[in-house]
């Protein structure tokens, strides 16, 4: 029996592939892992954000929402909707959806051709990449590729559009003239993320399973360099600015930024969980990443290659666009179908700090004292009490909390008026300078711990979602080899 075109079973197997290869990012024990993190971090000083940026709303959109573009021509913002294989349009004026446009199957990223007004759809199941006018919000072109086409990116200097596939290890290239294939790349495995640098004329792919980024030159469409970064390469983004790239490593939960003139690495910064999509905020000169598996957007200067703020936005953020014409960064978030909207403008954050803390009580608090009566006590706890005459005095208590950990505890209350009471309690014979070294053996042992565990995980899902991916591409193959086309 030879099959002719792809069934909604094969559709929905492939389909369940998919995501098997996209949760094994997030490996279950990664919740103890968080756990465990949470717990020795609880103690350590927190640095406060200088900045701090603002959701403004959250947008509904369709099903599974994945990539997002803007579109400055019409103020508007495409989103593709993964399961309806749909496209959401959204106004960046009422921050609405004007309108939704049906493209191919399992739609996953957009990117806009501003020379010629359209929007270029990588639709995944569907092997095809569905060209949108912006003038009309329909479909104008269709462009066959094979099954697995995912990330896409414009280069405005040639008029093409790049679309990699995760599935065969290629990058398409896509003439914009003509909605036809003009060549085809040989890159890493899995490559999941593009992106154009105008400075070079280059391309920049992401190769998740190589930790690697390969780099194309536009003038004749071959790969004249192939760069390591982190651990899982996941997005990345160019700053015209600095003239670097920014790779967000899904493993490693970091960023590499690298000079795109010597291709070598500038700087590693932290960020949250799972970070996947990455995009260039030229208004302030920063970098906005989605981390799926912390719920949050990570903002980092480039100026300082550091993290000046963190943004919560839904459970699993994935894809990031910045909106020019508004100052606003739109974030697609996979699971709750919306997209959240975040305003560049910053404003100065309240500083605080976890290494102490001095209160006082609004209420004061009413002691009754009795007549002259003292007591000791010569066991682990000694009381001592000394009054004058039978009086009610008010007292204030001013607590004082020290991060530090120490295994004695000394209170000392204070009396306005003819009685003074103190009271200690002795719990060890540790001073306070023990009580630290004890903390700090705790916290090394404990970060050792959170390390190992992190990398025996990583290492797992590594191994989980390169199985997945393997019988991904087998039953492609499988397929293809009956005939199974669009």
């Amino acid at each position: 029996m030879v099959a002719t075109s792809w069934t909604e079973v094969e559709r929905k197997g492939l389909r369940d592939l998919r995501f098997r290869i996209t949760d094994a990012r997030f490996h279950p024990g990664m919740a103890v892992l968080i756990l465990l993190t949470s717990l020795v971090l609880a103690s350590v000083p927190l640095v406060p954000s200088a900045r701090a940026q603002t959701v403004v709303t959250t947008i509904g959109v369709g099903h599974y929402p994945l990539g997002v573009a803007y579109d400055s021509s019409k103020g508007e913002v495409y989103v593709a909707n993964y399961y309806d294989a749909t496209v959401s349009v959204i106004s960046d004026v009422t921050n609405t959806v004007v309108t939704t446009i049906d493209v191919g199957y399992d739609p996953t990223a957009v990117a806009y051709d501003y020379g010629r007004g359209e929007i270029f759809v990588a639709n995944e199941a569907g092997g095809t990449v569905s060209v949108i006018s912006d003038a009309t919000n329909t479909v104008v072109a269709n462009v066959s590729l094979k099954f697995g086409a995912d990330p896409i990116a414009y280069d405005p200097s040639k008029g093409e559009v790049f679309v990699a596939n995760e599935v065969f290890n290629t990058l398409s290239v896509i003439s914009d003239a003509t909605d036809s294939v003009i060549a085809n790349v040989s890159v890493g495995r899995n490559p999941v993320a593009v992106a154009y640098d105008s400075g070079r004329g280059e391309v920049f792919v992401a190769n998740e399973n190589d930790g690697t980024l390969s780099v194309i030159s536009d003038e004749n469409n071959t790969v004249v360099a192939t760069v390591n970064v982190g651990y899982g390469p996941l997005g990345v983004a160019y700053d015209s600015s600095k003239s670097e790239i920014f790779v967000t490593n899904g493993y490693a939960n970091t960023v590499s930024i690298l000079s795109d003139a010597t291709n070598a690495l500038v700087a590693t910064v932290n960020v949250g969980y799972g970070p996947t999509g990455v995009a260039y905020d030229s208004g302030k000169g920063e970098v906005f990443v989605a981390n799926e598996d912390y719920s949050t957007v990570s903002v980092v200067s480039d100026t300082t290659n550091t993290v000046v703020a963190t943004v919560n936005v839904g459970t699993y953020p994935n894809s990031v666009a910045y909106d020019s014409g508004k100052g606003e960064v739109f974030v697609t978030d996979e699971t709750a179908n919306t997209v959240t909207v975040i305003s560049d403008a910053a404003s100065i954050a309240t500083s605080t700090t976890t290494t102490s803390t001095t209160s006082t009580a609004s209420t004061p608090t009413t002691y009754t004292t009795t007549p002259t009566t003292t007591a000791t006590t010569s066991a682990s706890e000694s009381i001592a009490s000394t009054t004058t005459t039978s009086q009610t005095t008010a007292h204030t208590t001013t607590p004082t909390i020290a991060a530090t950990t120490s295994t004695s505890e000394s209170t000392t209350r204070t009396t306005t008026g003819n009685t003074t009471a103190a009271f200690t309690t002795s719990t060890g014979s540790a001073t306070s300078s023990g009580g630290v070294s004890v903390a700090l053996f705790y916290y090394v042992v404990g970060g050792s711990i959170v390390v190992v565990f992190a990398g025996i995980l990583v290492w797992l899902s590594r191994r989980q979602r390169e199985q997945h991916t393997s019988n991904f591409r087998t039953r492609i193959a499988n397929l293809e080899s009956f005939g199974g086309t669009e």
